[in-house]
């Protein structure tokens, strides 16, 4: 296979870059893989430094914090050095967006004439920020956001793995805030373990964690919307306030909710990812919300609980902008 010397990982954070750039820098250097294989067989030395963080043929370089001219001179230097132990010496360049114009322009003249043994793998969440020489000179793969069910899948795999029960609708809340973030719903998924020692992970635990309101609660508030009963709402969200809910978190699921009832006026038959984690007794009630809210209602509810969410940051009174 016809390698390239230049790779540039792109996709927003938590979604996998730096990861898949370590597993293709053990692929290339897997000592026992097969001809036409693509799998390292993680058995051999080289795979198993790089799976213990220690191979010297594996070098990761932080941009954000390597961004100078001279960093990416002293880089240079060592690129000139044939690997160590390895086929290929593979520089991994994380956040290379961050690099300043200079050594941006340091680095290009080394990926235009590389050495055989060089490989590079540069990770960003800003591609447009790359130059343009850089990004002619790379082949570019993007990364997306991980869907709901791959991130549950993952979860609920890892925990099956290490042995530890879980009921279903609590990973499915971690994987909801997690925003399509892999790295982040495993680290959510760290806390819930850290909060439940070696019992079952529960739905009540994780909603304690990310100080997220009970579904019922979300309901209820779009139901109290929808019936346009304003004590009533004021009531529920100082209850909620001074029960510990996280209203900013509170605020951004209403939204959610609010967003599907306005997807399924367009189409009932509509499969958004959070329409997916509804039971079977949500599903119909969520339906009859529509007929409570005219789609010129429902359009003004969200731009106005948009304006509420960013002063929420902000408010001196963390209620105020939801009362209003």
């Amino acid at each position: 296979n016809i390698l390239s010397h230049g790779y540039l990982f792109c996709g927003p954070h938590g979604c996998g870059k730096t990861t898949l750039a370590r597993l293709f820098a053990k692929s290339l250097n897997c000592q026992n893989r097969k001809e036409g294989s693509f799998e390292p067989c993680c058995k051999c030395d080289s795979c198993l430094e790089i799976n213990q963080g220690n191979a010297i043929d594996l070098i990761e370089i932080d941009a954000a914090s390597n961004r100078g001219i001279d960093e990416v001179r002293d880089l240079k230097e060592g690129i000139r050095f044939r690997p160590a132990k390895s086929r290929y010496k593979v520089f991994i360049l994380d956040e290379a967006h961050q690099l300043s114009k200079d050594a941006a322009n340091a680095l290009l003249k080394t990926l235009e004439e590389p050495p055989e043994h060089a490989i590079f793998i540069l990770a960003t969440t800003e591609a447009q920020k790359m130059i343009p020489t850089i990004l002619s000179r790379c082949q570019k793969f993007d990364f997306h956001k991980l869907t709901l069910d791959e991130i549950t899948t993952r979860l609920g795999m890892i925990l099956k793995q290490e042995g530890i029960e879980f009921e279903k609708e609590a990973i499915e809340m971690i994987a909801l805030s997690a925003s399509g973030a892999q790295r982040d719903a495993e680290t959510l998924l760290d806390q819930a373990l850290s909060f439940a020692g070696d019992k079952k992970i529960t739905k009540d635990e994780v909603q304690a964690i990310l100080g997220i309101a009970d579904k019922s609660d979300i309901f209820k508030f779009l139901e109290i919307l929808a019936q346009q009963k304003v004590k009533e709402a004021i009531e529920f969200i100082n209850n909620l306030y001074f029960n510990g809910a996280d209203l900013k978190e509170f605020t951004k699921q209403v939204l959610e909710y609010m967003r599907l009832i306005m997807l399924l006026q367009i189409d009932p038959s509509n499969r958004a990812p959070l329409f997916l984690t509804l039971s079977k007794e949500e599903k119909p009630k969520l339906l009859d919300m529509t007929n409570g809210f005219s789609q010129e209602r429902i359009k003004k509810a969200i731009e106005t609980l948009m304006t509420a969410e960013t002063k929420l940051k902000y408010a001196s009174i963390i209620q105020l902008p939801l009362e209003l």
